[in-house]
């Protein structure tokens, strides 16, 4: 793996940033973005896919992103849902900080932007989004899915959204028989991408 991959913590490659400006919660708005990060240049099709299909989150509640990136899903949960607080959780330390200013610049004051060992432990999630970093490989993963989906609140789900020909189908068999005391199921199928709604039941 590449030292100056996405999934490092301390980029190797010059924090050189730029302004883009990109539609989120239905407006078009300018974010910084930098190489060292995951899609700096735009939206990436599959986060398109999930902000544009997953259902409207609630107006408020504790909401995760797990694997920000510069912000686009955390920023859209935030614009959407002002009431909510906002995890914006990656390994990715210039993503942090890129979601950190981009949060600041539009005003989303909800999102927390931290690594996973600064998100209390106790912590339970009405609503998690994520396109998941599919190209860690499964056992790491999968370990992201036993750590986080299990935190979702009684009542909660989580939008995950995967590139069918990446194994999408897996992961819903996978989370099926290694989580049972969640549902997972598939909510849509856009532009060759699943989104899988795993929930927990209210009762």
């Amino acid at each position: 793996m590449s030292s100056d991959h996405y999934f490092s913590a301390q980029p190797a490659s010059a924090d050189e940033r730029r302004t883009i400006t990109v539609p989120l919660a239905g407006v078009s708005r300018p974010v910084q973005v930098a190489g060292g990060v995951f899609s700096p240049d735009r939206i990436d099709q599959g986060t398109s896919v999930l902000l544009q299909h997953a259902p409207a989150p609630p107006t408020s509640g504790t909401f995760l992103d797990l694997g920000c990136g510069w912000g686009p899903i955390a920023l859209t949960l935030a614009l959407r849902s002002p009431s909510a607080t906002v995890f914006a959780v990656d390994v990715n330390e210039r993503a942090l900080d890129l979601t950190r200013i981009n949060a600041e610049s539009l005003g989303a004051k909800g999102i927390r932007a931290v690594t996973a060992d600064h998100v209390p432990a106790d912590l339970r999630f009405d609503l998690i989004w994520s396109n998941p970093p599919i190209r860690v490989g499964k056992a790491v993963l999968h370990e992201l899915m036993r750590t986080w989906l299990p935190r979702l609140a009684p009542g909660g789900s989580a939008y995950l959204v995967v590139q069918r020909n990446l194994g999408s189908d897996s992961l819903h068999r996978w989370i099926a028989e290694q989580l049972d005391d969640l549902e997972v199921s598939r909510m849509t199928s856009v532009k060759g991408f699943r989104i899988l709604q795993v929930r927990r039941p209210a009762g």
